[in-house]
């Protein structure tokens, strides 16, 4: 019985991991491409996000040079028009930046610098909230926008969303574990009763 109940724990364990690291991917936008002016235009990126699952806790990596590009986040009508007037939190311009996707939904990415954006140096993804999940329709509204807002708190979420699945976990550990003690006193009682039963058939006369 206690070896099936550590082999429980071994599993739970494992499915844990699997399922976190899962849930926490690393995409490196435009891949060897990078974030740059594409020679392909604005297709470039859409192409490159058509193969990917993008899910909340997910981080989406930006490589450029400082000085060179930025990062900004806009809501779908300053995307289409490369209207930078109104950005969602705050323009990123150290380079390589690392964005992590705190909420579901249509998220568009553009650099501000010259005319990047309307040469193609834009990204739009869909972020579903978990693995597997379809997105949510793109008929919401989009967030409000803010002039230069802190991202910061995005990140926050996403630290929460972090320790939450981890508390889950020990949580779960902590159940198995006490039912393993229970089962391994239940046992030791067991034999113990059955040691003193005997000596006593074996005192009788």
């Amino acid at each position: 019985m206690a070896r099936l109940m550590s082999m429980a724990v071994i599993v739970v364990v494992l499915a844990a991991m699997m399922h976190y690291s899962a849930a926490q991917t690393e995409h490196v936008v435009g891949d060897s491409t990078g974030w740059t002016v594409p020679q392909g235009g604005a297709a470039t990126y859409t192409s490159w996000a058509s193969g990917k699952q993008f899910v909340v806790g997910d981080t989406l990596v930006f490589n450029f040079a400082t000085n060179a590009h930025d990062v900004a986040e806009l809501s779908k009508e300053s995307f289409d028009a490369c209207d930078f007037s109104s950005t969602i939190g705050s323009i990123i311009t150290t380079g390589p930046a690392n964005i992590t996707l705190a909420t579901a939904g249509n998220h568009y990415y553009v650099c501000t610098i010259g005319s990047h954006c309307t040469s193609g140096q834009k990204l739009a993804i869909s972020v579903s909230a978990t693995p597997g999940a379809s997105p949510p329709s793109s008929s919401t509204a989009p967030p409000p926008p803010s002039q230069g807002g802190d991202s910061s708190s995005s990140t926050v979420f996403a630290i929460l969303l972090s320790i939450v699945n981890n508390y889950k976990v020990l949580a779960i550990l902590e159940v198995l574990f006490n039912d393993l003690g229970q089962s391994e006193n239940s046992v030791h009682n067991h034999n113990h009763t059955t040691s003193g039963s005997i000596s006593h058939i074996q005192k009788l006369p």
